[in-house]
């Protein structure tokens, strides 16, 4: 037994990855699902798809390995955090679609109870702002809004879960009902300094406890799969949300230390150690991870919309085919076009949190086509992440690495580091594995399977693909993010 299976379950697609004994990926599999929108600024998922697509990648990744179940000692499991499900406690069915973390449904509920004053409430126990984002108005809604939910949850026919929960659920054959301390941490209801559920947000909420799954540490017993899923039980012994399973997988265990990973959105989080630092620039105080029963705690940024914006040139606006053709595009932009794309496409993350903004393009000409549209989209990541950067700066009185380690799809684009450096002003490191969240699943369950090193030991193990120099003067620099900052103001004020 001497692979890990990593299950990595994101907002597009589910990955399963097995790692040998040395963290080296030796098979994956890969499988995409259908996104649903019912209703503008709504996103949901099929819960049975996401099930699916875990086992067939799963048995996928197994065979193609040619190892089978008894060569794997543990599962790993990193999922798209937030995203709320709500299914039956004996029949296992769901009630509804999962609500996905990027749906905006609950934004005037949220606003109404930040106009009743509740948002210190909130964020002095969980971290968190009063958003759509996180699960709890979600869970909240669903309870309101699906026929007979709320007289069965409190008959305690219904639990919740994040994908996790989820995960683990069907994967024990209804036997486990967990969750792990960074997913928990994401739900707004969870109170990260006491580390239990947050009896006062559960009561506001509306929300029974008795829904609410068992916070575990990320390297813990979650249980053992059913043995027909794939040949034999299986030890599921690691969780982590998908944001902190890469700060896991790019070895950010020091205070100061900073990862930015580039998926469907974009999440930069800043180790604070063991202290929880209050922002005062409107980021997120959350769990970084959590070992041996001891949180660590990081300061968060999300952008909703980055990998996402080159998925929107080629399904909507189809101008190109496939994300590989962005780059070349880009780089035959005409220099003395500046068009400027803000992609709220599903409202402003931070530092902003502006759930009813939508997207808007600045300084279009006549002759703006494709190749301008593609550098606008692939630069509106760099200047969302500087903004992130800046308010972490700021929480932290400018303490913290000037370096930043990056990870994700579309961290692979040269041309897309490199701008990002030269708009941060700041080196930007990316690892040879770029694979760094399904790494970090892979690392707590071989950890606490004692298969895997220890937690300095795999930091030094960490490798650098590339560095990214600014090359950008400093004025350019300075006169582009001027640019944007106008930009989001106009659309902010839309």
């Amino acid at each position: 037994m001497s692979h890990i299976l990593a299950i990595d379950q994101g907002t597009t697609s589910t990955r399963a990855i097995l790692f040998d004994t040395s963290l080296t990926a030796v098979a994956s599999a890969q499988e995409e699902f259908a996104q649903h929108y019912p209703a503008s600024g709504w996103v949901e998922h099929d819960a049975n798809d996401l099930w699916s697509t875990t086992v067939d990648t799963c048995r996928a990744a197994i065979k193609t390995a040619g190892i089978g179940a008894e060569g794997i000692a543990a599962i790993g499991i990193t999922n798209q955090r937030e995203t709320t499900l709500v299914w039956d406690r004996k029949t296992g069915k769901p009630i509804h679609n999962a609500i996905v973390w990027q749906d905006r449904r609950t934004a005037a509920q949220c606003k109404t109870l930040k106009d009743d004053g509740f948002e210190a409430a909130v964020t002095t126990r969980t971290g968190l702002l009063l958003d759509p984002y996180f699960s709890g108005t979600k869970l909240a809604w669903l309870l309101d809004n699906v026929e007979g939910a709320r007289a069965r949850a409190e008959a305690g026919e219904l639990i919740f879960g994040t994908v996790d929960s989820w995960l683990v659920w069907n994967l024990t054959g209804g036997k486990v009902h967990v969750t792990d301390a960074t997913n928990a941490a994401r739900t707004m209801l969870y109170d990260i300094r006491k580390g239990r559920w947050s009896q006062t947000i559960c009561d506001r909420l509306n929300i029974p406890m008795s829904m609410l799954p068992e916070v575990r540490d990320c390297a813990a017993d979650f249980g053992e799969t059913r043995a027909d899923l794939f040949g034999r039980p299986i030890p599921i012994c690691g969780i982590a949300g998908d944001q902190q399973a890469a700060t896991v997988g790019q070895a950010c265990f020091k205070p100061g230390m900073l990862k930015s990973t580039y998926g469907t959105g974009c999440f930069a989080l800043l180790n604070t150690g063991d202290t929880p630092v209050t922002s005062q620039n409107r980021l997120l105080t959350t769990i970084a991870y959590q070992l041996d029963g001891k949180p660590t705690y990081a300061l968060e940024g999300s952008i909703f919309i980055a990998g996402a914006v080159v998925q929107w040139l080629r399904d909507g606006l189809k101008i190109i085919n496939d994300a590989r053709e962005t780059q070349p595009l880009a780089q035959s932009a005409d220099p003395g076009q500046d068009v400027i794309l803000v992609p709220a496409f599903t409202g402003l993350g931070a530092p902003y949190w502006r759930p009813d903004c939508r997207g808007a393009i600045f300084g279009l000409t006549r002759n703006s086509g494709p190749a301008e549209f593609a550098r606008a989209a692939l630069e509106s990541v760099g200047y969302q992440t500087r903004d992130l950067l800046e308010a972490m700066h700021a929480d932290m009185g400018g303490a913290g690495d000037a370096i930043l380690r990056v990870d994700g799809g579309m961290s692979a684009s040269d041309w897309t580091m490199q701008f990002l450096a030269d708009i941060l002003g700041a080196r930007v490191d990316r690892p040879k594995v770029l694979e760094t969240t399904a790494m970090g699943a892979a690392w707590l369950a071989g950890q606490r399977a004692g298969i895997y090193p220890t937690q300095a030991e795999f930091a030094a193990q960490w490798a650098l693909e590339r560095s990214f120099e600014p090359a950008m003067p400093d004025d350019t620099r300075e006169a582009k993010y001027a640019a944007w900052r106008r930009a989001v103001d106009a659309t902010t004020r839309a």
